[in-house]
């Protein structure tokens, strides 16, 4: 049966919010069947959940997995920012860094996407920064991207997919674009942010 997006961020709000199981380690999986869904629909098959994929520094296991001749060439990580939005933007992308340098130290030619659910309603304006945290973490994203063929330089990022806002928790919607098959996208309660490719 396929599942939609707004499947996965039914079932998040469900788990976190409603029944208060914010830390649970399900949270996430059917998103996690979406993305194996949308890969496969794109032509990429065998796509795996659960992966351990080597690393420079150490292996890490990738919520979304795809492997060709022998070497995984495309990981995904899913993570849900619902809380604390200013003090989870930083650790987000410390995170990220961390985990694009590490993959591509070890395999300069792997993607990393990041699926990423966004509470906007929690968000706030930084005063420091001129902007909200969502804003902020776009834009700290766009500053990462430079990553070109045919120089591939580790801990680099391709140019970010753009930003959709829609105004309802329950009104979730890709907008696909030429550079990139997976956009992001947001909704003014549980916003989703598909991978921005790496």
């Amino acid at each position: 049966m396929p599942v939609s997006l707004h499947d996965a961020v039914e079932y998040l709000y469900r788990v976190t919010v409603e029944q208060g199981k914010a830390q649970s380690p399900s949270r996430l999986s059917v998103l996690d069947g979406f993305c194996v869904q949308e890969l496969e629909r794109r032509g990429l098959h065998d796509v795996e959940t659960e992966v351990t994929v080597p690393g420079a520094g150490r292996a890490k296991q990738w919520d979304v997995a795809w492997q060709y001749d022998g070497k995984h060439r495309l990981g995904i990580s899913l993570k849900s920012l619902l809380k604390n939005i200013p003090g989870t933007v930083p650790n987000r992308l410390d995170d990220l860094m961390g985990e694009v340098a590490n993959a591509q130290l070890y395999s300069p030619e792997i993607v990393i996407g990041y699926v990423m659910l966004f509470d906007v309603s929690q968000d706030t304006y930084s005063t420091n920064h001129g902007c909200t945290w969502f804003e902020l973490f776009q834009k700290r994203i766009a500053s990462l991207s430079g990553r070109r063929p045919p120089s591939w330089t580790p801990g680099t990022t391709l140019r970010p997919t753009p930003l959709s806002r829609s105004t309802s928790k329950r009104d979730v919607r890709l907008n696909p674009t030429p550079r990139c098959s997976t956009p992001f996208s947001t909704a003014s309660s549980l916003t989703c942010a598909t991978a921005t490719r790496m």
